[in-house]
């Protein structure tokens, strides 16, 4: 599939690059991973001991690593976001759902008003294991205003 002839309603099939923990590039289209959201690349969280960690750095590691795995990446497309990215949820080629696996592993958390609540036993499952985001102070990270997705840290 070529990038001028995306649609919603048609999968895109190929090899992912990473963006960032919830954003991917597959056949020339960035395609925003529906009902999560990951911490941005600059965020910093607190981790266990209470000392400075980038979650956002290691979110979009972990992803990058997780899709290597099994290529290619298929994503079923919903919409085109503001930023005129696809909103999907993506699967590997062994078809593990993409979007659950960074929420069940602390790589990012359930966006409930998005997912209506789709991955909310595999936030409950990673929160419960410290896994991720979760280990320790999720809640104390410099936060990511709305509109301000390539921004930098506003603490």
């Amino acid at each position: 599939m070529t990038a001028n002839s995306a649609q919603a309603d048609e999968p895109i099939i190929g090899q992912a690059s990473v963006v960032d923990g919830d954003t991917i590039e597959v056949a020339g289209e960035r395609i925003q991973l529906s009902g999560v959201d990951a911490p941005e690349g600059w965020q910093v969280c607190l981790d266990e001991k209470g000392l400075d960690y980038r979650c956002g750095d290691e979110a979009a590691s972990a992803l990058d690593a997780f899709l290597a795995a099994s290529r290619p990446t298929r994503c079923e497309l919903v919409k085109r976001d503001r930023y005129g990215r696809f909103v999907g949820t993506c699967f590997r080629a062994d078809g593990k759902d993409v979007n659950r696996w960074l929420v069940e592993t602390g790589n990012a958390i359930d966006r409930e008003e998005h997912s209506k609540g789709v991955y909310a036993d595999a936030q409950a499952t990673a929160r419960s294991a410290g896994a991720g985001i979760w280990r320790s102070q999720f809640g104390q990270l410099c936060p990511a205003p709305p509109g301000r997705v390539n921004g930098g840290p506003t603490c």
